[in-house]
């Protein structure tokens, strides 16, 4: 296997601790993040004025010469398949994709194949210059298998490293479109007196719980108020639909982005996902409320009606602004075009 020889210097007032002082002055050509400058100085792979330096929290002094013996990027064992995508943006650092719904982001025991990551291994081919040392997309979010919508994945590891930070920080823009059973409003007695659950001006639910894995059903997240993850969700009402409103068309962002939170969060507010198969997206409609015809369409949505609509980052490398937004796919979009014909 190939390798290569980064060298440099401590530049003035080092951090006291090794890995900050090289995740500090590590050029940025060199493409390493945090994280990979972490398994190398645990690999043996950082010299200090010749001496190899295995500890993360040795201290060092300026002017120190530093030497990173760095492997070449291994192939991936993920195969690549040749399935296609809608590209939305791509360049040398990272890749804009608008996922399609009944896709999975990455390999899992369940799901081996036929992912998005097999997808872009086939796309971009030898474009990829290794993230944390093996040749393959960096994944730094994802959407479930049934939501569509955007995603944006890392090519280099210098820009896997600064989207997670912006993720991990909230910085990420991220919209989405629901159609959800209901209508929330400020004005409704029993949505006021839903736990975690409050409204902001402009009639802007705001929904601040914690999240875990449910104890009984692996599959599902539960909505708890100790222990757990912090989430919070905001939603606001774009359309309303039936006689009387039945169903909403939603915006939803996120302030933090946890496993399912928008279709938990909703879920926790009385207002499920049309089609949502996990969480009870398949509820009763009053029968004067809509057409039958309708009615049933509604009913017999596939999955849950969830789309990731506006997705806004900095550039990681180049620091310029991006936002993308994707139209709703065909299925959402058809079912609201007959919900929009009941008067």
């Amino acid at each position: 296997m190939s390798q290569r020889l980064i060298e440099f210097r401590f530049a003035d007032n080092p951090p006291p601790r090794l890995d900050k002082a090289l995740a500090r002055d590590v050029p940025e050509a060199a493409s390493l993040s945090r994280t990979r400058l972490g398994r190398l100085i645990a690999e043996g792979a950082v010299r200090i004025d010749g001496v190899v330096v295995v500890d993360p929290r040795a201290k060092v002094f300026e002017d120190q010469v530093v030497e990173i013996t760095v492997e070449e990027a291994e192939e991936s064992h993920i195969l690549p398949e040749a399935i296609p995508l809608e590209i939305v943006f791509e360049d040398d650092d990272l890749v804009v994709v608008n996922k399609p719904s009944g896709m999975v982001v990455h390999p899992a025991p369940g799901s081996p194949s036929g992912t998005l990551v097999n997808a872009l291994m086939a796309h971009c081919g030898d474009n990829l210059s290794g993230v944390g040392g093996v040749k393959r997309p960096g994944i730094v979010h994802r959407i479930d298998k049934e939501t569509s919508g955007l995603l944006v994945v890392a090519k280099s590891d210098a820009a896997h490293h600064g989207l997670a930070s912006q993720f991990e920080k909230h910085t990420v823009e991220r919209y989405y479109q629901a159609i959800v059973y209901g209508v929330p409003d400020a004005n409704d007695p029993r949505l006021r007196g839903v736990k975690g659950a409050s409204f902001e001006p402009g009639n802007i639910l705001k929904l601040t719980t914690q999240l875990a894995r449910h104890k009984t059903d692996r599959q599902r997240q539960a909505v708890l108020f100790h222990g757990g993850r912090h989430a919070v969700t905001r939603a606001r009402t774009v359309e309303r639909f039936g006689t009387p409103p039945v169903l909403a068309l939603m915006e939803c962002w996120l302030e933090t982005g946890r496993t399912h939170q928008i279709r938990v969060h909703l879920t926790h507010a009385g207002h499920s996902l049309v089609g949502d198969p996990t969480y009870g997206g398949k509820r009763k409609l009053p029968k004067a409320a809509l057409p039958e015809s309708v009615a049933d369409a509604v009913r017999a949505f596939p999955r849950q009606a969830l789309h990731a609509a506006v997705l806004g980052f900095d550039h990681p490398v180049t620091g310029a602004q991006m936002r993308f937004e994707a139209p709703l796919p065909r299925d959402m979009a058809d079912l609201l075009d007959a919900v929009r014909l009941v008067v």
